[in-house]
C-alpha cells in the first residue's frame, strides 16, 4: 500500500473529489485511511447521555473524513463561542454551537485541530488555530479575527514524523505556545512557535517515539504534562518540558475495562479547581473519564452517547474536544466528538455515507456518572 502522501498526490492530480459507494467495491483498493474500521454498532457500552445538537455533516461523502474537533469561546463574551472540526480529506470547518456551517476553509487533509486564545506573547495572534497536514508533513497554521469571528489561514511549519497524524498544542510555563506533532508510527516532534518576518516558525525542541501507532494527544498547561495514546497498548502520560526527555506514566494500559482499542482522541476539561481527562474509546463506541489536577489519575466512568433528542447515536468514535465553563446555552461546559455514522438506522452492513459531530452537555455527563 503505497503512503498517504502519494496517494493524496495522485487522488488530486486525477480530480477524484468524491468516490461512488459502488466504487468502494468493484474498484482497485483505495488506501486504507479513506475508508473507516471502527465497528458500526447502534451506540456504546458506557452510560447513556444523549446529544444536545449535532453538526452538518462533513460535505466528503461514502469515506472516513470527519475527524477530529475543538472548541473556541470569547472570553468576553461566551455567547460567542466556534467549533472547529477536521475533514481529513478536504480541510477545515467552522460550526457555531447550533452545529451550523458558518465557514470551510479548502486547505487540504488536516487531521488533527487544536487551538489556544488569550494569548499574549510576541507576534503572535491572540488566538491561535492549528491542524496536522498530512501531505505537507507539519502544521497549517489558522488566526481568528475577533470582530468579525472569521477564520484565515496564517501560514505552515514543518514538523518532521512519520506522517503528521495527531496533534496538539499547549503553552508552556515560560509562556512560549509548543506544538507537539504524533506520527503515525509513533514518533513524535515537539516545537516551540515563534515568528519571523510576520510568519509562524517552529524550532525542534524534542523528538522521541512512543512505540507503535500513535494519535491522540492533549496538554495540560496547568500542570505541563502531555498524554499521548499509543492506540492498542496504552494511554500515557509524559512531561511536556522537553527535559523530561522519554519518561512516562501508563493512565490505563489495554487490555482494559475502560479502554478499548483503539484509544483515538483526547480532550481536557477544567470545572472550578477540577481538571477532567476524556479518552476515546474508539472499539465500543465509549468515553473513558479521570480527574488529573492531582498527582495520581482518577477514574470517574465512561460514557457513551445514545440516540435521543432528535439526534442519532455516536459509533466508532474518532477524535473529541471539551471546554469547561459558559459555552453557550452549556453552562457548565460542552463536550464535542466525531460520529462515524450519521445515519439512523444503519448497520454493519451498511457503507457509511456521512459523518459528522455531536455535542453534548457536559453537565449531562457529570450527572450521567455521579461525579462530584
Amino acid at each position: 500500500m503505497m503512503n498517504f502522501r502519494t496517494f493524496y498526490n495522485r487522488f488530486m492530480t486525477t480530480n477524484l473529489a468524491f468516490i461512488s459507494v459502488a466504487c468502494l467495491s468493484s474498484c482497485a483498493p483505495l488506501h486504507s485511511e479513506l475508508i473507516s474500521d471502527s465497528k458500526l454498532m447502534p451506540h456504546g457500552t458506557g452510560t447513556p447521555v444523549m446529544a444536545a445538537a449535532e453538526t452538518q455533516a462533513v460535505a466528503t461523502k461514502a469515506l472516513d473524513s470527519a475527524d477530529d474537533p475543538e472548541v473556541w469561546v470569547d472570553a468576553r463574551d461566551s455567547r460567542r463561542a466556534l467549533i472547529y472540526a477536521t475533514d481529513k480529506k478536504a480541510g477545515l470547518y467552522v460550526y457555531d454551537l447550533a452545529g451550523k456551517q458558518v465557514q470551510f476553509l479548502p486547505v487540504g487533509p488536516m487531521n488533527n485541530v487544536d487551538l489556544r486564545s488569550g494569548l499574549a506573547i510576541d507576534g503572535l495572534p491572540e488566538t491561535v488555530i492549528a491542524a496536522s497536514d498530512r501531505v505537507k508533513g507539519g502544521a497549517a497554521l489558522f488566526r481568528l479575527d475577533l470582530a468579525t469571528l472569521q477564520t484565515t489561514f496564517w501560514g505552515f511549519v514543518p514538523m518532521p514524523t512519520s506522517e503528521a497524524y495527531g496533534f496538539c498544542m499547549g503553552v508552556t510555563r515560560d509562556n512560549q505556545l509548543t506544538f507537539v506533532m504524533v506520527g503515525k508510527d509513533g514518533d513524535v516532534t515537539q516545537s516551540v512557535i515563534t515568528t519571523e518576518n510576520g510568519q509562524p516558525q517552529a524550532r525542534i525542541v524534542r523528538r522521541f517515539a512512543v512505540g507503535t501507532q500513535s494519535e491522540g494527544c492533549v496538554v495540560d498547561d496547568a500542570t505541563g504534562r502531555l498524554y499521548i495514546a499509543e492506540e492498542n497498548v496504552a494511554l500515557w502520560q509524559y512531561g511536556l518540558d522537553p527535559a523530561s526527555g522519554t519518561a512516562r506514566t501508563a493512565v490505563e494500559t489495554l487490555p482494559s475495562q475502560k479502554l478499548v482499542a483503539d484509544i483515538e482522541g483526547l480532550t481536557l476539561l477544567r470545572e472550578g479547581a477540577h481538571t477532567f481527562l476524556i479518552a476515546s474509546s474508539q472499539g465500543d463506541s465509549a468515553f473513558a473519564v479521570w480527574r488529573v489536577e492531582g498527582e495520581t489519575p482518577a477514574y470517574q466512568g465512561r460514557f457513551s452517547v445514545y440516540a435521543g433528542n432528535g439526534i442519532d447515536a455516536v459509533t466508532g468514535t474518532d477524535g473529541v474536544a471539551a471546554l469547561g465553563g459558559q459555552v453557550g446555552p452549556y453552562g457548565k461546559g460542552v463536550v464535542v466528538m466525531q460520529d462515524d455514522s450519521d445515519t439512523d438506522g444503519e448497520t454493519p452492513a451498511t457503507a457509511r455515507q456521512r459523518q459528522n459531530f455531536k455535542i453534548v452537555d457536559w453537565n449531562e455527563i457529570v450527572k450521567a456518572l455521579k461525579m462530584q
